[in-house]
């Protein structure tokens, strides 16, 4: 067997990024920021206004669905993030979906590492509170990326997601699973049921939260999904909950 190790990370999906570096430039006024690449579209971070200044700020990067853009799942977090003041990124993929599903890691892990890496430019951001979410097809991209990168990612969020595909797990990252039963693009029972297995097989800490639906973003599961983020550690629970 090869040591995932030993392979480059466009291989694996190991990010260069690592959290817990101190800023290096001021901190970004509240609003919404493009970071802008060399090619393809700029990621989006909100910055709400009233941030503490003397700690670590808690951040959730929020992958789209196929063929989406980050106006498509920002409005969904927002007010959230304004009223419970946390950072807000929202990536953007180079293709009509990300790069994993098309047939491996490649140029978005490559720009999200640099969009992270920007973020703490100006922020000092929590590893504690660093979430990957998504939905659909960005919901199959944080599961993957998250497990694959649970040293970096301290929460996985996936709504209506699809698969994981994880070569090699770092880390212990909490997840959240959310699913409606009436899904009638990905199934709950051939998704979030099989994933559900996989996790607990795998000894993570899960919480699975299926509710009456189709494939759609619901606002009260939005809520039970950002109270799971900023859950203090403390008071976390180590068996699974539904």
């Amino acid at each position: 067997m090869i040591d995932p190790t030993l392979l480059g990370g466009a291989l694996t999906g190991r990010m260069t990024f690592q959290p817990g570096v101190a800023p290096v430039a001021p901190p970004l006024p509240p609003g919404r920021h493009g970071l802008s690449f060399a090619e393809g579209r700029e990621a989006v971070l909100v910055v709400p206004e009233g941030l503490p200044v003397d700690t670590p700020l808690p951040l959730l990067v929020m992958f789209h669905g196929a063929g989406g853009d980050a106006n498509r799942v920002l409005p969904h977090f927002v007010a959230h993030a304004r009223a419970r003041r946390f950072l807000l990124l929202a990536p953007q993929s180079m293709f009509p979906t990300w790069d994993i599903v098309i047939g491996g890691h490649g140029p978005d892990l490559e720009r999200l590492d640099a969009a992270l890496s920007r973020v703490c430019e100006h922020f000092p951001v929590d590893p504690g509170h660093l979430a990957f979410a998504g939905f659909s097809d960005g919901g199959s991209y944080a599961l993957s990326l998250g497990l694959t990168n649970g040293d970096v990612a301290s929460h996985v969020i996936g709504l209506s997601a699809g698969f994981m595909n994880a070569f090699t797990q770092m880390g212990t990252p909490r997840v959240f699973l959310a699913h409606g039963r009436s899904d009638s693009q990905l199934p709950i029972e051939t998704s979030a049921h099989t994933n559900a297995r996989r996790l607990l097989e795998s000894g993570y800490d899960l919480t699975l939260q299926p509710f009456d639906g189709d494939h759609v973003i619901t606002p009260w599961v939005v809520g039970r999904a950002v109270d799971f983020f900023l859950e203090p550690q403390a008071t976390a629970a180590a068996a699974p909950r539904t």
